[in-house]
């Protein structure tokens, strides 16, 4: 299946507990207000389109999740962990950057630009993580890297070096990386936004497929196609609030919103 088919993959998902409970987030830059009083609780196995225009926030919120970026005001619960604090006597301290970064691993992050290491080879760029971060022993890391290489596509391209792999299969290694963690929850930041459209969609179905097999995943996108075969939720973001939270279904043939109305004229025109 394609990710544009309207084909459901959600089909007998059952989802779980909460997993990810974002309460009454703000988030200012200097006299920009991006966040307003965000809330939004995803469950275990609940794949999460957030869209919206350009400058609406939902990126901001994605990177405030995984504590890239600080909040202002709310919380931040993600994977069991109290992103970049610790109550202490009914107090919240803030952690010092090598207790963030432990609870950092238990989010994957996929990004726009691929951010792969350039020198080294797709399979030593899966590997790194596991290897240096995690302790693992190299011989499985390599073991693992090569099950998900052959899971996103790519069995082929363990001793290529980026440059030598298009868009598309840079991204499908990036997940693949991202992976390689085992992560509790998968952010995706328009993963598709840089590629050519003859590679977007190799990326959505490594996306759709994971989505079937239970994974958690909170998707900012354009590609609407993705939020129907794979949503459980669609959220739309405007001027730094949530405006529009359903199911696909209700979200693109029954909004209530008035810019989801008007975004979904924008980006179904054609």
């Amino acid at each position: 299946m394609t990710a544009q088919d309207p084909q459901i993959a959600r089909a007998g998902r059952s989802l779980g507990e909460p997993i990810v409970l974002i309460e009454g987030v703000e988030k200012t830059f200097g006299d920009n207000h991006v966040l307003k009083n965000v809330s939004l609780t995803v469950r275990q196995g609940e794949v999460v389109v957030i869209c919206g225009r350009s400058g609406s926030g939902k990126s901001t919120l994605l990177r405030c999740i995984d504590h890239l970026e600080t909040i202002d005001g709310g919380t931040i619960r993600a994977a069991g962990h109290l992103m970049g604090m610790r109550e202490k006597n009914g107090k919240r301290v803030p952690l010092k950057d090598s207790e963030v970064a432990k609870q950092q691993r238990d989010l994957g992050m996929v990004f726009q630009s691929f951010n792969l290491f350039p020198h080294i080879s797709v399979i030593d760029n899966i590997t790194l993580g596991p290897v240096r971060i995690q302790k693992r022993p190299k011989s499985e890391a390599r073991d693992e890297a090569r099950a998900l290489l052959a899971r996103v596509g790519l069995p082929d391209k363990e001793n290529a070096y980026p440059r030598q792999l298009s868009g598309g299969q840079q991204q499908r290694v990036a997940i693949a990386r991202a992976l390689a963690m085992k992560p509790k929850v998968m952010l995706f930041d328009e993963p598709t936004s840089a590629l050519d459209p003859e590679m977007i969609s190799e990326v959505l179905d490594v996306m759709v497929d994971l989505s079937r097999q239970g994974m958690t995943m909170i998707v900012v996108t354009h590609e609407m196609g993705f939020a129907r075969a794979a949503a459980d939720r669609v959220i739309l973001m405007h001027d730094g609030s949530i405006v529009e939270e359903a199911d696909p279904e209700t979200f693109f043939t029954a909004p209530k919103s008035e810019h989801t109305r008007l975004f979904l004229s924008k980006i179904l025109h054609h």
